[in-house]
């Protein structure tokens, strides 16, 4: 690849920042996944994107298969070679986008994993009024009550809560706001927490969680406490803020089957990636079918 057709994926890079206002996790997603493509052309001999064409992508697909990349990574890699070229279409670039009508290996459907109510309250059920163990217990209870992501948490600011509403306004992928309720349970711990959080906090931080140190806490440390006190309870599996995510959205779906009602409290911009969820009931069902039932039972013994 000449230096030109390289600089074309420095401005992607910008463009992704300022007019996509994509998050610096997801741009370095991207300039990973076409950095795997900008090898494979230069040794496949394509010095030019406009020389780029489906079948250069194809064998970039078949390499990746071969190399043992799970097919939900080529999948991915493939979108955002997609959304590269339509970049560069857009750009006057390239004519047409090679990689449009390219797909990769189909990819079973991985169910995400959950706590179940038993073990989510044994996890939520902390004792104890140190400062930030009544952050960690707000933290953890505003995880399950209102299925956020790890980035939404610690982006969240106090003129962004309105407990006596009941609600928070949260700012998820792509910049998207929401109002989420929070149930009364995360209420509580929220304002055990707001009492304290004065004397820890620095006077100019807007953060709702801050650290020990008065500052906006960081992802990694959210990581840390919630592992933390996943073992302090007694939990005997890896646990982690997505999967209160998870776990919101399966037990609330279980309760209410309200699929589209789900998909607004998680923020999903297509329904089809909420839909998740209902196959990871389905297989609760069938579980509970094939323990309970007695034809199921009967067939397992006759077999």
């Amino acid at each position: 690849m000449d230096s030109n057709a390289l600089n074309w994926i420095a401005r992607f890079g910008d463009h992704l920042s300022h007019e996509r206002r994509l998050s610096p996790h997801t741009r370095s997603n991207y300039r990973r996944d076409l950095d795997t493509l900008v090898q494979f052309c230069q040794r496949d001999g394509v010095d030019d994107w406009s020389a780029t064409d489906p079948l250069t992508i194809r064998r970039y697909a078949a390499e990746q298969h071969r190399k043992g990349i799970s097919a939900r990574s080529i999948q991915r890699r493939l979108s955002a070679i997609r959304t590269f070229f339509a970049y560069l279409q857009r750009e006057g670039v390239v004519v047409n986008n090679p990689a449009t009508d390219v797909s990769a290996p189909r990819a079973g459907k991985r169910l995400p994993p959950t706590l179940d109510v038993d073990s989510m309250l044994a996890l939520l059920a902390i004792d104890g009024d140190e400062p930030l163990t009544v952050r960690d217990r707000a933290i953890m209870e505003l995880l399950y009550s209102c299925g956020l992501r790890l980035g939404e948490l610690v982006g969240l600011d106090l003129d962004a809560l309105d407990l006596d509403d009941a609600t928070a306004r949260v700012t998820g992928k792509g910049d998207k706001t929401r109002i989420t309720p929070v149930g009364r349970p995360a209420q509580r711990a929220l304002r055990a927490w707001l009492v304290v959080r004065g004397s820890i906090a620095e006077v100019d931080e807007n953060a709702v969680f801050v650290s020990r140190r008065g500052r906006r806490l960081s992802r990694r440390a959210v990581q840390d406490r919630v592992a933390y006190w996943a073992r302090r309870q007694g939990l005997d599996k890896s646990v982690y803020p997505h999967l209160f995510r998870h776990s919101f959205a399966t037990h609330l779906l279980e309760s209410s089957g309200d699929l589209r009602g789900v998909q607004e409290l998680l923020g999903h911009a297509n329904i089809s990636t909420t839909q998740i969820y209902t196959h990871l009931d389905f297989q609760h069902l069938a579980e509970t079918y094939d323990k309970a039932h007695p034809r199921a039972r009967r067939k397992k013994s006759d077999s």
